[in-house]
């Protein structure tokens, strides 16, 4: 209906919870078709950009099979970070700030990404998609995603963008060029070696 008027459209599906290559490969096949059908009933045609939420540690250790039939990768890190580590979101408020006060976690891991263990997965998801899909654009989501050492970190393992609650934006940008230009420093510091 939009394109009919005249608003130009991307379309993009992201598929959440995939765990499996064959899911992900089927559930595009279906996106792909049900669309490209709609568009040509209408008259109209665009490109079909398909992707999926990596929420579960099995997704991020089959990231190179899942990413043979995915154009993206989200991150959905507030679900990640529950399965991964095995903690209720809605739960683990009432014991995290003692763990963080009494230094058994360095920072709670719903706000800032727990480096050592989802941080791992989110690498190695990142790296495992683009060896078996170059070019393949990787985000964040969740609550992490406005956190400004969780932006770091993100930058460091080649995320390509963050989404965070609009509020949250201002301190996202700062930290997203601030992660920039870190890197852009150290990489002159060792080209000056």
């Amino acid at each position: 209906d939009v394109i009919d008027d005249g608003v130009p459209v991307r379309l993009e599906v992201m598929i959440p919870l995939a765990m499996e290559a064959e899911e992900l490969r089927r559930l595009r096949e279906l996106v792909v078709g049900t669309a490209g059908e709609v568009l040509r009933e209408r008259g109209h045609s665009l490109p079909i950009v398909v992707g999926t939420m990596i929420e579960l540690p099995r997704a991020a250790l089959l990231a190179g099979e899942l990413a043979v039939h995915a154009d993206f990768f989200s991150f959905g890190t507030n679900d990640l970070t529950q399965t991964t580590m095995g903690l209720s979101r809605d739960d683990a408020g009432r014991f995290l700030p003692a763990y963080v006060a009494q230094g058994i976690l360095r920072a709670d891991p719903f706000k800032t990404i727990d480096e050592a263990g989802v941080g791992l997965l989110v690498e190695m998801g990142c790296r495992l998609g683009r060896e078996a899909h170059p070019g393949l654009t990787v985000g964040v989501c969740g609550e992490q995603g406005g956190d400004p050492r969780s932006i770091e970190f993100f930058h460091r393992v080649g995320v390509d963008y963050v989404s965070c609650s609009p509020f949250r934006v201002p301190v996202a940008r700062l930290a997203a060029a601030h992660a920039a230009l870190g890197a852009l420093g150290a990489r002159r510091e060792r080209e000056d070696v």
